[in-house]
């Protein structure tokens, strides 16, 4: 396959890692920093990972990348920063381990860590959506709240186990567990953006769910199980939400039909276009903007889904809402 030039694709300058999340990943984001004794939680937690010990973890058993070692990744990653206007770029490391995957971690400095089987799997395009991804976690300023997920999953049995603490801990898991998998959707979406080829995007998650088997896929069948993921029976879509509820990443066929989904709305042709909110302007964004947002999000959600469980929601809140008109309207006319 040819690679596609660099020159090809629009440089986003200054943008904003607004333009890519997900209302639901801002949201989270809200939802959690108002959980009692988060913010407490969030600086302890900080004390006990040590970012300088994991790094030289790192530097002395992986293979951290530079203009001599994995030079292709060098490039690619000086790429995909050019392509999102990154003000910095966080070190890339190559680790040995054979399962296709790759992390962004880090509390104060971001670094990026790619699994050898990763490397192997995937082409230069495939590798250019993959860094773009982890680059994406690390400008949206992901790694704090995964670093401070898996410092939680560490201690959590120990933690559970302290009497009414243990609940506070278990919904503030649970919450991370929701923000994680709404912000590998953001991070696919920035993914795209670097690459600007929807095709390779839908390939990489193809890939990763077949093993590398792509020979052997079609994309026309591979949505078609998406599409009969949604249209889940109410029976399912309660399996589909105890399935989810312990994974910080959303199935692979989901997640490919929510970045289609995302591409069909024309928000990603829109930005590709120039229209897309800038970062000298984040310091203008409201906490309570990103929480409409997010409650809009899912609210479209329910309301588009063919799954029981959404439609039920929608329509209950339709009923309530009307319900709301009808006490406010009887209330009006008893105090006229």
């Amino acid at each position: 396959m040819s690679q596609q030039p660099a020159r090809s694709r629009a440089t986003l300058t200054d943008i904003s890692s607004r333009a890519w999340e997900h209302p639901a990943d801002q949201g989270a984001l809200v939802a959690l920093r108002k959980l009692k004794g988060f913010d407490t939680l969030l600086k302890t937690m900080s004390g006990l990972f040590n970012e300088r010990t994991v790094r030289l973890v790192f530097l002395g058993s992986a293979i951290r990348v530079d203009d001599r070692q994995f030079t292709r990744l060098h490039r690619i990653l000086g790429e995909v920063g050019r392509t999102l206007d990154a003000p910095e770029l966080p070190e890339l490391y190559v680790v040995a381990n054979p399962v296709p995957s790759a992390l962004t971690i880090g509390m104060n400095k971001p670094f990026i860590v790619l699994n050898s089987g990763l490397v192997d799997l995937l082409d230069e395009d495939e590798l250019r959506f993959v860094v773009a991804h982890e680059l994406g976690h690390a400008m949206s300023g992901h790694a704090v709240y995964q670093t401070l997920l898996q410092r939680l999953l560490q201690f959590s049995g120990v933690l559970t186990a302290i009497p009414l603490s243990g609940l506070g801990v278990r919904a503030i898991v649970a919450a991370l567990y929701e923000w994680s998998r709404k912000s590998e959707l953001s991070a696919d979406r920035a993914g795209l953006l670097a690459t600007q080829d929807p095709a390779t995007a839908f390939r990489v998650h193809m890939k990763l769910a077949s093993g590398g088997h792509l020979d052997d896929l079609d994309a026309t069948s591979f949505f078609a199980q998406g599409q009969e993921y949604d249209e889940a029976d109410l029976r399912d879509s309660v399996l589909k939400m105890l399935l989810v509820e312990n994974r910080s990443h959303p199935f692979l066929v989901v997640r490919a039909t929510e970045l289609r989904r995302w591409v069909d709305s024309g928000e990603y042709t829109r930005i590709l276009a120039g229209d897309y909110p800038r970062r000298q302007d984040d310091d203008q964004a409201t906490v309570s903007d990103a929480a409409k947002a997010a409650a809009k999000s899912y609210s479209e959600s329910f309301k588009q889904s063919q799954d029981a469980v959404g439609k039920m929601v929608h329509d209950v809140a339709g009923v309530l809402g009307s319900m709301k008109l009808w006490l406010d309207e009887t209330l009006r006319r008893g105090e006229d």
